[in-house]
């Protein structure tokens, strides 16, 4: 193997049910991770667990619920966790470097990019990247959910061939398989559809934030990236070598898409909107199925103060999302022009540097 891949664990492969860390198992991955390399393989970690590893060392009998305890939790923990990590990886004679990030870090272009410059840096010589939500300063509101998304934007901006999603589960089931012993595994997913979210459970252990719902998100974005994703088990020697080569204890999810460009990877799942359009049918069919720009008069509703080349939603009749768009006028413009054709809005704002309210090159779908 000559490939990139990025590996991300979960608390409640990393600590106990109790909370704090699990030595033995933080170990385990620097050695399947080192294995890996050994391989040829560049590896980024994406590693959650810093307030599991804290909450006890600060004096907490189980784990937080408030936000300020949370992240006091996550302060001691954060140290505790990489050091572990340190010393884990050392006995590989590895060197490994934290990268702390909050959803806002994402929201800037030109942060973004210095950040990939400052890993593929770190990758060069040689060093394990660690990657982590900052949950110390983190507000729940921007979270990316117990790191599963993180690991996803990691992957494309990175330009990963695999994402490993390790988890405490050996992949996506027809049903829970510890209430319903007949549930099926789905080895492959080809699609992620309706039915497939349907079908994912909610919050996962009581040590971690995530469930299989914000992996099937996670692998949502990888694979909209051209980045295929397994999520399953990693518990014996050898695992995480047979997840990267397609043989893992879990599921794997196709990448059928051309990978998107980085700026529409931007556009889609790192961005913030600032507003939301709602627009009728025949602008929803043009959006999604017809390769159109969305014209003023397919806009029925602006929600939101924005100004032109902000991000915004856009919402269809039924009120879901459509996807992410750039928008060519201030909300207060669009409000006036909303509804109209193409003929009127030059006589009703005077010159625009647009017609359309988002062109579709600024434009990802997101259904």
């Amino acid at each position: 193997m000559t490939s990139r891949i990025v590996v991300k664990i979960g608390s409640s492969s990393l600590t106990g049910p109790e909370g704090g860390l699990n030595r033995e198992a933080v170990a385990f991955f620097a050695a399947e991770i080192a294995r890996l390399r050994q391989n040829g393989s560049e590896v980024l970690l994406v590693t959650s667990g810093a307030v599991a590893a804290g909450f006890r060392s600060i004096g907490y009998s189980s784990r937080p619920r408030l936000l300020h305890e949370k992240q006091a939790a996550a302060a001691v923990g954060q140290v505790l966790l990489m050091r572990a990590y340190q010393e884990a990886f050392a006995e590989h004679d590895i060197a490994t470097a934290q990268i702390l990030l909050t959803r806002t870090d994402f929201c800037s272009r030109r942060a973004m990019n210095n950040a990939v410059m400052t890993v593929e840096e770190l990758l060069r010589q040689g060093a394990v990247p660690v990657f982590n939500e900052n949950d110390t300063v983190s507000v729940d509101e921007l979270k990316f959910g117990d790191n599963d998304t993180l690991s996803a934007l990691v992957a494309n901006l990175l330009k990963a061939s695999h994402l490993l999603v390790l988890t405490d589960m050996d992949g996506l089931y027809s049903g829970d398989p510890r209430k319903f012993p007949d549930a099926v595994r789905y080895p492959l997913i080809e699609e992620i559809t309706p039915e497939i979210y349907a079908i994912a459970g909610g919050a996962g252990s009581s040590v971690g934030t995530g469930g299989m719902r914000s992996k099937i998100d996670a692998a949502k974005i990888a694979t909209r990236g051209g980045v295929p994703v397994f999520v399953g088990r990693a518990t014996e020697t050898g695992d995480l070598e047979l997840a990267a080569l397609g043989k893992g204890r879990g599921t794997y999810f196709a990448t059928t898409l051309s990978s998107l460009p980085v700026k529409k990877q931007w556009l889609g799942f790192m961005s913030t909107p600032l507003g939301s359009l709602y627009v009728d049918e025949g602008a929803a069919e043009a959006l999604l199925h017809g390769g159109h720009s969305l014209l003023p008069v397919g806009v029925k509703r602006t929600l939101g103060n924005f100004h032109a080349g902000d991000v915004v939603e856009v919402l269809g009749p039924d009120s879901q999302l459509l996807g992410r768009g750039i928008v060519n006028y201030d909300d207060a413009q669009l409000r006036s022009i909303q509804g109209l054709p193409s003929r009127e809005i030059v006589p009703k704002l005077g010159e625009v540097h647009r017609l359309e309210v988002i062109h579709r090159d600024e434009w990802i779908t997101l259904r």
